[in-house]
């Protein structure tokens, strides 16, 4: 979404004063933790996203080095750091039986993984 937005900058957030950014982030998030009554959100920082998008990223593609250049990191112990370990067992997901190529091949393209094949019938996955 954000490269279909006119490109007036390399920076994400245009041209301007990185602490002003900061700064602008404190005082919104200080008002959304008082309208919500929920002080946690103040711990939120620009760093904390960096944290999630490595995380999640890495659960999605568990590619190490996609996210350590996702990063623009050097080391991979860098990288490292910033991707959390964390469990998703409770993650659900739709399940699919093709039994024909045709099948396989719709459900593939409406975004289904391949999963496993049992009894002549393959199966496919995809996340809730």
């Amino acid at each position: 979404m954000l490269n279909s937005l006119p490109k007036a900058s390399d920076h994400v957030f245009g041209e301007g004063n990185l602490s002003s950014f900061r700064w602008n982030h404190v005082l919104q998030r200080k008002k959304l933790a008082k309208k919500l009554q929920n002080p946690r959100l103040n711990q939120i920082t620009f760093h904390t996203f960096r944290h999630w998008k490595a995380t999640v990223e890495y659960h999605r593609t568990k590619d190490i080095l996609h996210i350590k250049q996702l990063l623009g990191h050097r080391s991979i112990q860098s990288t490292l750091i910033y991707t959390q370990l964390i469990s998703f067992e409770e993650d659900e997901y739709h399940v699919k039986v093709a039994k024909t190529i045709e099948e396989a091949c719709e459900l593939a393209e409406a975004g289904f993984d391949y999963f496993t094949a049992m009894d002549s019938a393959q199966i496919f996955r995809k996340r809730k």
